[in-house]
């Protein structure tokens, strides 16, 4: 191969030598054309064009101060110098952003004088923040307490969630300077934890400092902050939950008994005191926070078991009176103190100061009464006897005033009532029960339920999902139990208790709730759309045969069958004796004996004989023949029977269908000559 290669450029260069002038002209020829080539490329540089300088993401007269160019060591000093600090992490070009600036310019303005707020670009390649934060999304939020932080809030992008927050992080402890504040914060809170400390020997002692950060790491694992921290100073006051040390913390529990944290075992530093706190708390109401209509978070929690779900109209910086109810129902529901199921507290008594008690009687709305007569104006005070000491309602020195229960009034007795509710309840309240058969209900059944809250604003897309109607302000309360498939919506006729009770008995009285599409159909169709509401009214007809398809959305085959059924529709057009039918069962719940196991299916429910339905063989293909076959096969007459032209009907009907039968036979003889 070389040689050859050696012999043709010895030839080539021969005859080089023979003509010179051709050579040259060659050797010009290809110069001319690389030359241009090698000037044309050579202007077309690889330039990149630099980033334009960011502008301002905020107002330069707003509350906010805008750290445009990504300076974090200013945003460093700035925090350093502020009690509170709220530091903005932002992409000029994230949507999530823009929403989160009107947010965030809101609440600056309300707190501006108490909190200092920071932005910074964090996008700008440039900046410092770009190289030295590894964001993965925007927009970050985080909060210092003096020189404690960050504090991530991952709560909703809303301005009273955000707000609440700030505020929580703020004040992270309450000051509770009586016994009176200490009996209305333990009452009222879910989760408390009360510290005492002394402060005669130093301005701030240091189980006072490690009892505040330990409030602060609880803010920066709970962002919901279900668990509230409060101090005592008053040894008098701190005897009232048997604290008589210095530097003590009591753990507040409703069900279970309550703990003091075991400075025998135990350091007395705030990530020990927060362990120990997310170690013994008990949660009875939950807070759930999903995104979108689907969520793997809500789905972790239904797993756990059924679920009741309630949605109301929440603002965290408001108290909610329908959220004290459910509470308070979830509280009775899990309390198991005796053996028998009942609670060891009175049901209907609650504490009062005995320095005060005849001043403050009139003004208190009895939380455990609250089932029994909602509004003060009908707690009516039994006899003398009754308002006795009771040393083991309470560790104060106290006595507990009980009421009578009220009569549940007839509905439409008083103007204006709700039906099933108590006079004097607020409106959009939830219906109470004057009987009390759900205290302790959790250790009488074996379908024990887990409270949950959502808030109806941000989550009523989901509510609408589960059967919510109207967004009236009224709360949605629903019962879902995964593994059985099911789920239960609450009335607003029935009391919540009730509802509760009537899901824990044995053989249930709630009907499962079905959940449908509503189908607004302007124009008369050959195949009539079945939805929830419609199904039983029009496949339970017993004046027609209904010939129904079960299809979804996500079913490919099931699309290809709508010409075979228009077909099939267009026969028995105008005749009142057969309905041709569909329901998408990806979007409507039905009963369960109609349901069936596999998509597509088609059943016959004949007249007269609607329990007698029949199933399109599974075995046999979906074709126009077939399926009239099956239909003549399966009805006790011919459908064009009671049509208005019977002859004329029975006569097109009968051509078609002999038309059909050709198509198939000639069909079939091609197969077997091709064979």
């Amino acid at each position: 191969m070389l040689q050859r290669v050696r012999a043709q450029l010895r030839q080539v260069s021969a005859q080089m030598a023979r003509r010179p002038v051709l050579c040259c002209g060659a050797i010009l020829l290809i110069c001319a054309l690389i030359l241009p080539i090698t000037l044309t490329c050579g202007r077309e540089k690889a330039v990149v064009a630099l980033a334009r300088a960011p502008g301002r993401f905020f107002p330069a007269d707003g509350p906010v101060l805008d750290l445009f160019l990504g300076q974090l060591e200013e945003a460093h000093v700035l925090r350093e110098e502020a009690d509170v600090s709220v530091v903005f992490y932002y992409a000029p070009w994230c949507a999530h952003c823009l929403t989160a600036q009107r947010v965030l310019q809101q609440v600056a303005l309300r707190l501006t004088a108490q909190v200092q707020f920071v932005a910074v670009n964090c996008w700008w390649h440039q900046g410092r923040c770009r190289k030295q934060k590894n964001f993965f999304q925007y927009p970050v939020i985080h909060l210092y307490y003096w020189r404690f932080g960050p504090i991530e809030y991952r709560g909703p992008v809303q301005s009273e969630y955000l707000e609440s927050f700030i505020l929580r992080v703020s004040t992270p402890l309450t000051y509770l300077p009586t016994s009176r504040a200490l009996h209305t914060f333990l009452t009222h809170q879910q989760q408390g934890v009360v510290g005492y400390f002394q402060f005669n020997s130093s301005p701030q002692p240091a189980g006072y400092i490690s009892f505040l950060l330990s409030a602060l790491h609880a803010l920066r694992r709970d962002h919901q902050g279900a668990v509230r921290f409060a101090v005592v100073t008053n040894q008098a006051v701190a005897e009232g939950v048997s604290l008589r040390e210095d530097e003590s913390v009591y753990l507040h529990r409703h069900l279970n008994s309550s703990l003091v944290f075991p400075r025998a075992q135990r350091n007395l530093t705030a990530q020990a005191v927060c362990d120990w706190v997310f170690e013994n708390r008990e949660s009875v109401v939950h807070w759930i926070q999903p995104t979108g209509a689907k969520s793997y978070s809500l789905e972790a929690e239904l797993q756990k078991g059924p679920a009741l779900l309630t949605f109301l109209p929440h603002n965290p910086l408001s108290a909610n009176q329908l959220l004290n109810q459910v509470t308070d129902v979830a509280l009775r529901y899990h309390s198991c103190g005796s053996e028998d199921g009942v609670s060891s507290v009175p049901r209907c008594c609650q504490s009062l100061l005995a320095s005060g008690a005849e001043a403050s009687v009139c003004e208190l709305c009895v939380s455990h009464c609250w089932a029994l007569s909602v509004c003060v104006e009908h707690v009516q005070l039994s006899s003398a006897p009754c308002r006795s000491v009771q040393g083991s309602y309470s560790p104060f020195s106290q006595i507990s005033v009980c009421c009578r229960s009220v009569p549940r009034p007839i509905p439409g007795s008083i103007p204006g009532s709700i039906p099933g509710s108590i006079p004097g309840s607020i409106p959009g309240s939830i219906p109470v029960s004057i009987t009390d058969s759900i205290t302790g209900l959790q250790c009488r059944t074996n379908n024990t339920l887990r409270f949950y809250m959502l808030d109806a604003t941000l989550h009523w897309t989901l509510a609408q999902r589960l059967g919510a109607t109207n967004h009236s302000g009224r709360p949605f309360i629903t019962i879902i139990n995964l593994r059985d498939e099911t789920h239960y919506v609450l009335k607003h006729t029935d009391s919540l208790e009730d509802f509760i009770q009537n899901f824990s008995v044995s053989f249930s009285p709630l009907h499962r709730h079905l959940v449908g599409h509503k189908q607004h159909q302007h124009t008369q169709s050959l195949i009539q759309e079945v939805t929830s509401d419609s199904f039983l009214d029009t496949v339970m007809d017993s004046q027609r045969d209904v010939l129904l398809l079960y299809y979804s959305t996500w079913c490919g085959f099931c699309s290809l069958l709508n010409h075979v059924f228009l077909q099939l529709a267009r026969l028995f057009q105008g005749n009142g004796a057969l309905t041709v039918a569909r329901v998408n069962v990806g979007r409507n719940d039905l009963p369960w004996e109609f349901m069936v196991d596999h998509l597509p299916s088609v059943l016959l429910f004949p007249r007269h004989r609607k329990q007698m339905s029949v199933k399109f063989p599974e075995n046999t293909p979906m074709t126009v023949p077939n399926l009239l076959r099956f239909v003549l096969q399966h009805t006790s007459h011919a459908p064009w029977e009671e049509s208005g032209s019977g002859a004329e009907s029975a006569s097109l009907l009968g051509a078609e269908l002999h038309r059909l039968l050709r198509e198939v036979s000639g069909r079939q003889e091609g197969k077997c000559e091709a064979s």
